[in-house]
């Protein structure tokens, strides 16, 4: 307990999932937690939550980004942490990819991130210190997934690379996490087929899929000083699935 202590981080996704697991577990440590989403009834069961305050955001919008970046800062006079955790998936086979489903993914998953950094930074940067971790997936790392999914995956991993040597030179650190298949209502859908569950566990050397906490675990320990020298790290929590 405490290792947050006197923080404050906005977590994007923050209703449900992950970032609810994320959320949840920063609070308990201490930090003053923004939980960022676009679901509005979700974030207000979120906001029930002790020393947690759900704000509306939708990080495809450079608007929202820049409102919510001043607001916070404001409001609590600092922002410590910033964790890009918001996402989408898809399921479509890249034979119907459209342009238009590129752009929506993009503009969440890639877009997303890069805004978040681009308006939260600079108040890290002010204050000489600051967090960030970006979400991204074990599809960037792998020859897996041909789609759009994998794509803008594969975008947060070159702009948090890119982020943390131009940040990093202001005492603010850009790490990357790199889930593999998490358990989450966005990753439901798998359990229709309990087969396709069956090979996705066989072929993961740890013999299950990842909760949320083992993720919200793995962004505590970047998030707070004890990795005050990691900066441009990517860890992947993956069961070892991409190490085979």
């Amino acid at each position: 307990m405490g290792r947050l202590d006197n923080k404050v981080a906005i977590i994007t996704g923050g209703a449900s999932g992950i970032g609810e697991s994320m959320v949840e577990l920063f609070s308990k440590e201490g930090a003053i937690v923004i939980a960022a989403d676009i679901n509005e009834a979700a974030l207000e069961k979120v906001s029930q939550k002790e020393n947690v305050y759900g704000m509306k955001l939708n990080v495809a919008s450079e608007e929202d980004w820049q409102a919510l970046a001043k607001e916070v800062n404001d409001r609590f006079g600092k922002i410590d942490i910033l964790v890009n955790n918001a996402g989408i998936s898809s399921e479509k086979p890249y034979e119907e990819i459209n342009i238009d489903d590129w752009g929506k993914m993009m503009s969440i998953n890639g877009f997303g991130p890069f805004a978040g950094m681009k308006h939260v930074a600079p108040y890290m940067a002010a204050q000489k210190r600051g967090s960030i971790v970006n979400i991204s997936s074990y599809t960037a790392q792998i020859g897996q997934g041909f789609n759009h999914y994998s794509a803008s995956k594969g975008a947060v991993r070159s702009v948090s690379r890119a982020a943390a040597t131009t940040f990093g030179y202001q005492g603010v650190r850009v790490n990357t996490l790199f889930p593999g298949i998490i358990e989450t209502p966005m990753t439901k859908s798998l359990e229709t087929s309990k087969e396709l569950l069956g090979r996705l566990v066989q072929a993961t050397p740890l013999q299950r899929l990842g909760q949320p906490e083992d993720i919200a675990n793995a962004a505590l320990f970047l998030a707070s000083d004890e990795s005050s020298y990691i900066n441009g790290a990517e860890l992947v929590i993956d069961g070892g699935f991409s190490a085979q």
